[in-house]
């Protein structure tokens, strides 16, 4: 296990990187964080580089790509591949860390800790660092930080996957009990729906106009009605919905003649995806056939999606589930394998052919002004991480 003065260093490493800001799209600061630290343990600088990808994703101006290390080994074996994403959500810029009961929280009750995925980003860190700094024998190693996995797995879609040197082991440390082992994920597409009604004047002639917002309420109540909002069980058809964003109008005397809905359907099958995304348009555009004005005119619909990740599950005899069971094993745990009900990187790394295995670091309460991070399990994180980084899994 860790000593005292491990502890120490990964404790105060993972709680630097909390206290850096960097939502997504705005990596720049904690890409550079990372750099440092590789590079005081003795990493070359030419051995770091960063990729395009971000030139691709959606966020506007997007201050950098994937931060990618590749790292010889001090013997022959297989590469592996070691990652987590380097971007947190709004609610956590401006956090500030303490220990309170063996639990890093916010100071602050309305800012989030960004345990998710600071925590990994630390995970994968302290790994590297005490491997190098210590010189441990291991085999080929990459080092991969993501970035914009908040906003619909973004960097690791449009990852530069040749970079990566072709790893034979893939591990992303993004999550809750370290013992848990994620081998499989929930797919999700996420939709832009356009009403396009007439305007009118709403006291003085409102049969001359189509209400888009009329429209987007019959529609969203026909989902409702037919059990397609929210959590979905129909037989085969599991998965879930929702419409999380509504916009339009622009005062109470027009018929509002624009209407623009956000939403997602998600599910482990992606044939159920499809048939969810044929029931939303088919609800919307049955909507528009039944609000006409005076003339006889009706609203057009547009729809504007994108399957954001594909769902997936990966055998346990993957080698890469193997070798971290061999490790959770060796320290006297029980490995669980678990399938995510929300998307992971390793979604598009498994779509980049890449197998991931998804480890926890200690995160609970994601997302969440609560957030906490269980310190002993981001402990035994690092310690499974050292482990699996260093080939510690492979028989003798």
């Amino acid at each position: 296990m860790l000593s005292a003065s491990q502890k120490d260093r990964a404790l105060r490493l993972v709680q630097d990187l909390m206290a850096i800001p960097g939502t997504s799209g705005e990596e720049a600061e904690i890409a550079a964080r990372v750099r440092h630290e590789l590079q005081s343990a003795g990493v070359p600088e030419q051995a770091i580089a960063h990729d395009t990808a971000h030139e691709r994703c959606p966020v506007a101006h997007s201050t950098t790509g994937n931060l990618i290390v590749s790292l010889p080994g001090s013997h022959r074996g297989p590469r592996r591949l070691l990652m987590a994403h380097m971007d947190t959500v709004p609610i956590c810029v401006g956090a500030r860390p303490e220990l309170q009961d063996g639990m890093l929280v916010s100071q602050d009750q309305h800012t989030g800790l960004g345990a998710d995925d600071r925590a990994g980003v630390a995970t994968v860190l302290f790994a590297a660092t005490e491997i190098i700094s210590q010189q441990i024998p291991h085999g080929p190693l990459t080092l991969l930080f993501t970035v914009q996995e908040e906003i619909g797995l973004q960097g690791a879609r449009y990852l530069e996957v040749d970079k990566l040197e072709n790893p034979e082991f893939a591990f992303n440390w993004d999550g809750g009990n370290p013992a848990k082992l994620t081998v499989g994920a929930i797919g999700g597409y996420r939709m832009t729906i356009d009403i396009h009604g007439l305007a009118s004047h709403a006291g003085v002639a409102p049969e001359k106009g189509v209400s888009a917002i009329t429209v987007a309420g019959i529609a969203i109540n026909r989902l409702h009605t037919q059990g397609l909002l929210g959590k979905i069980s129909q037989g085969d058809l599991i998965g879930t919905s929702n419409i999380g964003v509504i916009q339009g109008g622009n005062a109470t005397n027009v018929v509002a003649d624009h209407v623009q809905l956000r939403a997602e359907v998600r599910s482990h099958q992606k044939e159920t995806i499809e048939i969810l995304v044929q029931r939303f348009q088919q609800a919307f555009r049955q909507a528009a056939k039944e609000v006409p004005n005076h003339s006889n005119h009706t609203a057009t619909v547009e729809f504007d999606g994108d399957l954001n990740y594909e769902p997936f599950v990966i055998p346990a005899e993957t080698p890469s589930v193997q070798a971290a069971s061999d490790v959770l094993n060796r320290l006297g745990m029980h490995p669980i394998h678990a399938i995510a009900n929300g998307g992971l990187d390793a979604n598009w790394l498994y779509r980049h052919g890449i197998p991931v295995v998804s480890l926890g670091c200690g995160q609970h309460n994601q997302h969440m002004t609560s957030e906490m991070l269980d310190v002993d399990q981001f402990y035994t994180a690092c310690e499974v991480a050292l482990q699996i980084a260093s080939g510690k899994d492979s028989p003798k």
